[in-house]
């Protein structure tokens, strides 16, 4: 993998998961990375969190936050996938800036 970037990865999964399904929705995502040759260097579980409005009916949601070491083509993927999925209320990659 030659073009590998650094990635920050936002998560925010539906509240009304269970702990179980939010772990097992995390891990599939992440491995993903892991299956296409890239790293996770950290995974950070917020928690459940209030919103400043509701989003698609829901007035909170459950944070993940990742950095990930991987390609552009990777973090495409994933990103279409992500769209696609039900338990996720919202995701964002950012690439951190270069101090």
């Amino acid at each position: 993998m030659a073009d590998r970037r650094r990635y920050e990865l936002m998560l925010i999964l539906d509240p009304r998961l269970e702990e179980s399904a939010i772990q097992t929705t995390v891990d599939r995502y992440l491995g993903f990375v892991k299956d296409q040759g890239g790293e996770v260097a950290k995974v950070d579980h917020w928690g459940r969190k209030r919103f400043a409005f509701e989003i698609n009916h829901l007035d909170e949601g459950y944070y993940v936050l990742a950095d990930l070491d991987t390609d552009p083509a990777t973090v495409a993927e994933l990103d279409r996938q992500m769209r696609l999925a039900d338990e996720l209320v919202r995701h964002k990659f950012v690439r951190p800036g270069k101090d």
